[in-house]
């Protein structure tokens, strides 16, 4: 077929534009201090949607079984999932150029189509389809990125491969009937968790920006938190009775109490020393974001269960102090991972697990066990600001860095 001269030399500009064979990222520097993009928070905004999505596949069962609840914790492993690799490719590229947006964009389609296909797993082709879409952007950012450090492209070639064949297995979900389809999801995720742990060698050598990295997870959290009070406004009626509207309060002041946890140890000051390539940081967030959103939906299904609309069970009961557990082990893993655990620490940490469980297992009735929770994490998060500061105050002078 015959070609003009000069169409040559068109089609490589294009493919240089796509590609960026000379990239305007550039890798963010270890000590660099930038907040997130507008176009980050843009990026946010879909995902309110998919963790919505998730925990309504719950819905009003007041007796959720063990395989729904571990489903919807799964699904919300593959939503955060797709939103964290976005999340580390910008804390080590600093681009925002017109491909990069159009990217983003093209993600951004691939994270609706997860939000519109998480009601029809395992059957649908939506999810799988939209996360290809999302994790296969990410690749060809990587591709495009081509860093010029040799720790750089080692780190690039690890994502490259461990999420290549991630994505390649969940491609070939599509072919495979629906109820087989889990089994290559769980594989194909699998992998790719397991790639930066396989690579950590080179990841931790390639650090990763020590406070956008932490300020976009906490995002994450943010908007976990959010879902959980958008439970709680979902069980008060549009005229509410004055009792209705004191439990709603009441019911508040749970996610209120424990946004005011995070909030003071994130903006503590104190760094976090083991941060390193963000992998054990990233991860205890995956098992925190989750029981959040769990713990979310057992303290709606409380409040509903004080307006007489469903019973009170033993499975929300069981579910609230689960969930609330693996919130508290994931707080602890993230403190050691700034201060050492010392023995008030310990304490602090196992004897609020251990008030949680107390209260699900003795008390029936639903407004005593919301009126003690919302006692228990109140102080909880009272004597955590507390400790915090103890632990502040020992730490050595030039140590505690500024986080906003």
């Amino acid at each position: 077929m015959w070609r003009r001269r000069g169409d040559g030399a068109r089609w490589n500009r294009l493919a240089g534009w796509l590609i960026a064979v000379r990239p305007t990222a550039t890798v963010a520097e270890e000590s660099g201090h930038r907040h997130a993009t507008w176009f980050e928070l843009f990026f946010d905004v879909i995902f309110v949607f998919a963790l919505a999505a998730v925990v309504e596949r719950l819905g009003d069962d007041p007796t959720p079984r063990l395989g729904g609840v571990v489903a919807v914790f799964g699904l919300f492993l593959v939503v955060q999932w797709a939103w964290v690799g976005h999340a580390y490719y910008a804390t080590r590229y600093e681009a925002d150029d017109l491909p990069h947006r159009l990217l983003l964009l093209f993600a951004l389609l691939g994270a609706g189509a997860i939000t519109l296909g998480v009601d029809e797993v395992p059957d649908g082709e939506i999810l799988p389809v939209g996360y290809l879409i999302v994790r296969g952007v990410l690749l060809l950012l990587y591709i495009r990125a081509r860093p010029q450090t040799r720790m750089a492209r080692a780190g690039t070639a690890v994502y490259l491969i461990g999420f290549g064949i991630g994505w390649l297995i969940w491609l070939a979900s599509l072919a495979v009937p629906g109820h087989l389809r889990p089994v290559f999801w769980i594989t194909g995720t699998a992998i790719e968790l397991a790639t930066p742990w396989i690579g950590y060698r080179w990841l931790s050598r390639w650090p990763v920006d020590v406070r956008h990295l932490p300020e976009r997870v906490g995002q994450f959290v943010i908007i976990v938190l959010g879902s959980t009070v958008a439970d709680l406004l979902a069980t008060v009626p549009d005229h509410p009775e004055q009792k209705m509207a004191l439990t709603g309060a009441l019911a508040a002041l749970v996610p209120a109490a424990i946004w005011w946890i995070y909030a003071t140890f994130v903006t503590s000051g104190i760094p976090i020393h083991r941060l390193r390539g963000g992998q054990p940081y990233t991860y205890l967030h995956y098992s925190l974001g989750g029981g959040l959103l769990l713990l979310g939906w057992a303290l709606a299904q409380i409040v509903r269960a004080i307006h007489g609309e469903i019973p009170m069970t033993q499975e929300v009961r069981l579910l609230l102090a689960g969930a609330s557990t693996v919130w508290i082990v994931s707080g602890l893993g993230l403190y050691w991972l700034s201060i050492r655990v010392s023995l008030p620490a310990a304490l602090l940490f196992g004897l609020a697990a251990a008030a949680v469980w107390a209260l699900a297992l003795a008390v029936s009735s639903p407004y005593l066990l919301l009126v003690l929770l919302s006692a228990v994490i109140a102080g909880y998060a009272v004597l955590f600001t507390v400790l915090l500061g103890s632990e502040r105050s020992r730490q050595p002078a030039g140590a505690v860095t500024t986080t906003d």
